[in-house]
Formats: C-alpha cells, sequence, structure tokens
C-alpha cells in the first residue's frame, strides 16, 4: 500500500502542469474530502476542476483521503470541533439501530448538522492551505532533484 501511494504520488508530480497548478488542484480535493456533501466528492472535483482547468486526476486523488477507512475519525473530529466551535450540546442520542431509516435519520442527527458543517468546512480550509504549501513544496523540491 505504501509503495502504491508513493508511485501514485511520483506519477502525479511528473505532470507537465505548474508547480502552483498542481498544488493547488491538490488543496482543492483535500477540502471536497472534508466537505459535508458525502456522496458527491467526485461531482464536486470534477465540477472544480473543470471550473479552475485543473488536473481531475490530481483533484480526486486528493479527495481519496476521506475513503471507508478514514471516513469515521475525519467526520468524528469535524463534529466534534464544530460542537466545540459552535457550543452545541454534545449529547451522544439513543439511536434504535433496527428502526432507522432515511425519514427517521435526519430528526436525530439534526442537532449536530450546523457542528457538522462548521467543523467540516474549518477543517477542511485548514487541511487544503497546509496541503498547498507541502505539496507544491515537494513538486519544486522533487523537480529540482530530478534535474540535477
Amino acid at each position: 500500500m505504501k509503495k502504491y501511494i508513493r508511485d501514485r504520488l511520483h506519477f502525479i508530480i511528473k505532470l507537465n502542469d505548474p508547480p502552483q497548478k498542481l498544488a493547488l488542484a491538490f488543496a482543492l480535493g483535500i477540502f471536497v474530502a472534508f466537505t459535508p456533501t458525502i456522496g458527491l466528492h467526485i461531482l464536486s472535483c470534477l465540477v472544480l476542476a473543470w471550473a479552475f482547468r485543473l488536473s481531475r486526476l490530481v483533484i480526486i486523488t486528493a479527495s481519496f483521503i476521506n475513503n471507508p477507512w478514514t471516513i469515521m475519525p475525519l467526520y468524528g473530529f469535524c463534529i466534534w470541533l464544530g460542537i466545540k466551535i459552535t457550543g452545541e450540546a454534545a449529547v451522544v442520542p439513543a439511536i434504535a439501530w433496527d428502526e432507522l431509516s432515511i425519514s427517521t435519520a435526519y430528526p436525530i442527527l439534526k442537532p449536530y448538522l450546523l457542528a457538522y458543517v462548521v467543523g467540516t468546512l474549518i477543517v477542511g480550509t485548514v487541511a487544503a492551505t497546509i496541503s498547498y504549501f507541502l505539496f507544491y513544496w515537494a513538486v519544486v523540491r522533487y523537480r529540482k532533484m530530478e534535474y540535477e
């Protein structure tokens, strides 16, 4: 897995786009990964790639930081942070899992909606900003080493 990720990043860094465009695409993908629009991440990535004329591959690859293995810790942290910022009550609701459906989920989750949106947007913005500078640095450094 580690080798796959490293190979994927090397492939992305070698794309012919300028470092600024690659870093922006990567940062937007990271931002999308944290957005509260679960289920629409790939569509969001494609729209952003089209709107800003960036690499679809880079944006989508970066958005995969949010995946079935990481979704609970990422969104759990975002909700926790959102609760701290908004001052929402942090009471875990009693859920009758055998009776849970789309129509019963909304009333249970409604008290956490504001905290969820606030937390995901703040964490997404911070993560995207940091990832822009780190990815830009990595692209410039890699290309400099490659040409020396």
